[in-house]
């Protein structure tokens, strides 16, 4: 089987905004990069420095960006949580939490200096989508 590589797309994610895809998917493997809290149709932050608002905008471009895939939430295998403050930890995890029903997928959270934008919070992952023979 050759390998291929594919470049997945959503209108219903914000765009990118440097040289890099939403997602790119390898075999059975869906590699989302970060999504902060952009609206995807104005391409303005959401949630005025609100880690709650922004951890619901970062889910529900991870959620489009994977639906333009073929998946879900429920597909991803792991992610990491960049935060601006791990003060805002608490907030976050309450929000990413309840976006998985069961089994939520492997992670890691870090704070980190600064993110792109002045957001507080960036989620990226890493989903597991079998290929349709």
């Amino acid at each position: 089987m050759p390998r291929t590589r594919t470049t997945i797309t959503s209108n219903d994610a914000p765009a990118a905004i440097g040289p890099y895809s939403q997602a790119i998917r390898a075999g059975d493997l869906v590699f989302l990069s970060g999504q902060i809290p952009l609206n995807p149709t104005t391409g303005a932050m959401v949630g005025d420095g609100d880690p709650e608002a922004e951890a619901r905008q970062v889910m529900a471009n991870l959620a489009a960006v994977l639906a333009a895939a073929g998946g879900s939430l429920a597909d991803l295998a792991r992610t990491t949580i960049y935060l601006a403050d791990l003060g805002d930890f608490g907030v976050v995890n309450e929000v990413y939490g309840s976006c998985f029903e069961a089994d939520p997928p492997a992670r890691a959270t870090v704070e980190v200096a600064a993110l792109p934008k002045g957001a507080r919070v960036e989620i990226s992952g890493v989903a597991y989508l079998p290929q349709q023979p």
